[in-house]
């Protein structure tokens, strides 16, 4: 359906060449910044579990980014591989992807979000964007564990 101007959400298409390149380049990037042990993003495949809805969002056929939700404990919901193409990075659709992603949760039950990402210098953009949207640093969640390489937040919806 749309949302914004020019803006539509496809749930699951993860066999969208174009969807696929950009979520092998977030996990490439990912890992590559993040110590060993310290990585959770999950692959295509782990995207794919039925705890799990993803959406990705274009413009006319361009994918502005994606992003998905785990279904913790009742109520309570994780984001995933929230990531926006580059050349629409720094353009303010990070905090349109993330106003989606909530309207989805509230949409499938959820009314507290949570997430974990990196504590590191290339993860700056993504804590940012998430402070900016209302999410307060938080406890490890659900099977994190305390680590100097993670930032938790959460959000009640």
């Amino acid at each position: 359906y749309m949302f914004f101007r020019f803006m539509k959400s496809i749930e699951n298409n993860f066999d969208n060449p174009r969807v696929n390149t950009l979520l092998h380049y977030h996990f490439y990037q990912l890992r590559s910044n993040s110590p060993e042990g310290s990585t959770h993003v999950l692959d295509i495949e782990g995207l794919k579990v039925p705890s799990i809805k993803f959406w990705s969002i274009w413009d006319e056929e361009k994918l502005i980014g994606c992003g998905a939700l785990k279904f913790l404990e009742k109520g309570h919901g994780e984001f995933k591989s929230i990531r926006i193409a580059d050349e629409f990075r720094n353009k303010g659709y990070g905090i349109k992807l993330l106003n989606h992603l909530i309207m989805e949760a509230k949409r499938n039950g959820i009314n507290k979000i949570s997430l974990e990402t990196g504590a590191g210098n290339f993860f700056i953009p993504a804590r940012k964007l998430f402070e900016r949207a209302g999410f307060k640093t938080c406890r490890p969640f659900a099977h994190y564990k305390i680590d100097i390489n993670s930032c938790y937040y959460s959000k009640d919806i």
